[in-house]
């Protein structure tokens, strides 16, 4: 019996890699530290009552942005093991498998987990400020979407210390994703984890684009409504349309490895190059997805730090749902050498040049709004200003990767993973940091402070550059990706070491941004006024943090910008002020459901990496249980009395 268990463990749990053993070490006493605390603070309570069960959209969001940090710090740790083990020629820091599978999970958390989290923060916390709404459509939805993303999570980081992690790269292309080549569970764990957050995403672009449509203050016309709530619309129809599409080809490789289908398997009259095409038809599209909200940050942080009307607002508006469309269109780009023919690939690579065009158009308004504006310059506007060249090359570099012939020489080589970190990096991390930084007096009450923020933002930019422009070189020179180690004699070593070294400034830049946060919470600048960037839009209307109700009356929107006009008519004695008429206003009460319910797709999910249908069924069953449950609970909601408005109002220094 104790060789059974043992046999059991040996192949159950990651053994013979001392990072696995510290991994686990680290893992096991992060949970006991949080036991001890939650115990010795008797906070479980407190813990189910405010954050587990809430269906507020504010603390939704901080949740998100909570989960998004530390698959910031996964995802950077596993680039900075990779970082090392390139510096020098034949280092065996990592052997083959495990650089395989560092690389895999790398790609994975940066995009899935990572800013598709980020995403949905700033979705949760800004959006309804920005549109003058108390909620969300779908206030339960929303809980159930968090949950399903983050034990999707849970489950795919699983794989690091249980089962083993997937390694055939983050898009796991057939055949190395087919039992011929992945026969481990590492593979199901990416599908599994990947499908449990992705119901999350698709949830949360269906929730949002309701809520954009049906919940704007009264009237706030479309053609009114801030760029960010207006990028947050393109990216959620990007969303709609996406998601499924990676639904369904997960589906058919999870049916060839457990049912043993042939969809991708040559062998078995099946084509990988259909997988090809259909991942890549929901994965460019999900750049785009995750890079649209960062252009709506951008258009709000210059419009307040210019103190000036974004430059072109309708242009801007176009430009972005053009682009919406347009990244449908362009998905063959990623595999020109596949042959398909002159015809197709110059039908992609036309729309792929295409798609710079509202692209750059954006840029240009960036540019003019700023033009004679009174600029000041704090992080938010940093960040910003950083990303105009960084993005810049990053486009330039992928209209050059957009010429079908020049692409047989970029393809699979660092000028293509110097390109994509560039737009991602300068693009969305730059975007979202942009984001957190300008819109976390909002959420916390408190500004983050400016000098230790400057020090990480130069360390990240810095090294942002040294890490990834030698890259561009090393792929002319012929470094192809997913190498583990070379030569000596290949010539590329002193760019990669330069190329480590950037990466561990950036690794530093989160250093400091994490000791920011920290030193913020009790010696940031109090924000007591709720507006502390003199900003335009609704949200800053309202005392920071944000009460529970949001609005304890909905505004009545005259214009673009309208607390910026509000303002302005106050200065010049032209407000008129309204009386104001309190009413119970009407929340949706916390469920456990959506917790319980992701939980058991977590155990449903795990029980498919393992084959283990017991197990697979007790959680659908579980699932369907609280699905039930929901749909015979008929007290969801309730009214806080004006009273109570009244008392939170005043508490706020808000007399009505």
């Amino acid at each position: 019996m104790w060789e059974n268990i043992k046999d059991f463990a040996s192949t159950f749990f990651v053994t013979g890699d001392p990072l696995i053993y510290g991994a686990d070490v680290s893992i096991a006493l992060t949970m006991v530290a949080i036991v001890f605390v939650l115990t010795k603070f008797k906070k479980w309570g407190w813990l189910w009552r405010e954050w587990l069960t809430t269906v507020d959209h504010k603390k939704i969001g901080i949740m998100y942005l909570i989960a998004s940090l530390l698959m910031l710090f996964r995802g950077g740790v596993d680039a900075l093991l990779m970082r090392l083990q390139l510096a020098f020629p034949n280092v065996e820091f990592l052997h083959s498998e495990h650089y395989n599978a560092i690389f895999t999970t790398h790609g994975t958390i940066m995009i899935l987990f990572m800013a598709m989290p980020m995403m949905f923060a700033l979705f949760n916390i800004v959006v309804p400020l920005q549109i003058g709404a108390r909620d969300v459509a779908y206030p339960f939805l929303n809980a159930v979407s968090f949950w399903m993303f983050l034990f999707g999570a849970m489950l795919f980081n699983l794989s690091f210390v249980i089962g083993g992690s997937p390694d055939s790269g983050w898009l796991a292309y057939p055949p190395l994703s087919e039992l011929s080549h992945s026969p481990g569970v590492g593979q199901n764990f990416y599908i599994w984890g990947i499908q449990i957050s992705g119901i999350g995403s698709l949830a949360t672009g269906i929730n949002f684009l309701v809520t954009i449509l049906k919940m704007r203050a009264p009237g706030m016309k479309l053609m009114k409504m801030p760029l960010f709530s207006w990028s947050v619309l393109s990216s959620c129809i990007t969303i709609i349309f996406a998601f499924p599409i990676l639904t369904v080809t997960l589906a058919l490789l999870f049916i060839d490895r457990f049912l043993g289908a042939h969809f991708f398997t040559m062998t078995g009259g099946g084509n990988p190059m259909m997988y090809v095409n259909l991942i890549w038809m929901w994965g460019h599209p999900e750049v785009y997805i995750v890079v649209l909200p960062a252009f709506g940050i951008f258009s709000e942080i210059v419009a307040t730090f210019s103190k000036k009307t974004i430059f072109g607002y309708k242009s801007m508006v176009f430009a972005m749902m053009v682009i919406s469309v347009l990244s449908f269109f362009t998905w063959v780009h990623h595999f020109f050498t596949m042959g398909a023919g002159a015809d197709v690939n110059a039908f992609f690579a036309i729309s792929t040049m295409a798609i710079a065009i509202p692209t750059g158009v954006k840029v240009f308004n960036w540019l003019f709004t700023m033009f004679r504006g009174r600029i000041s310059i704090k992080q938010p506007m940093l960040w910003t200003i950083a990303f105009i060249p960084c993005f810049l090359v990053g486009g330039a570099t992928g209209v050059m990767l957009a010429v079908a012939p020049a692409d047989y020489q970029y393809h699979n080589s660092y000028f293509l993973i110097a390109h994509f970190h560039q737009v991602l990096i300068g693009g969305v991390v730059f975007g979202y940091l942009a984001g957190i930084y300008y819109w976390w007096p909002k959420m916390f009450g408190f500004k983050l402070d400016e000098r230790l923020g400057k020090w990480g933002f130069w360390l990240w930019n810095i090294g942002f550059y040294v890490c990834f422009m030698p890259q561009y070189a090393l792929g002319f020179m012929g470094m192809t990706r997913r190498l583990y180690t070379y030569g000596w004699d290949m010539g590329w070593a002193p760019l990669n070491l330069v190329s480590t070294i950037g990466a561990f400034l950036m690794g530093a830049g989160f250093v400091f941004q994490v000791w920011q946060i920290l030193y913020s919470i009790k010696h940031g600048e109090r924000d007591t006024t709720g507006d502390p960037w003199n900003g335009r839009t609704l949200e800053w209307s309202i005392p920071s943090p944000a009460p529970l109700y949001n609005f304890a009356v909905v505004p009545q929107v005259k214009g673009a910008d309208d607390w910026w006009l509000t303002k302005q008519a106050r200065e010049n004695g032209t407000a008129q002020e309204e009386k104001v008429q309190l009413e119970p206003i009407h929340m949706p009460k916390n469920s456990g459901i959506p917790f319980i319910m992701s939980a058991c797709w977590f155990v449903a999910g795990f029980g498919f990496v393992f084959g283990w249908i017991w197990m697979a069924v007790v959680g659908m069953i579980g699932v369907a249980l609280t699905m039930w449950a929901r749909s015979f609970q008929y007290d969801t909601d309730y009214y806080i009395p004006v009273d109570e408005v009244k008392r939170t109002e005043a508490s706020l220094g808000r007399a009505l």
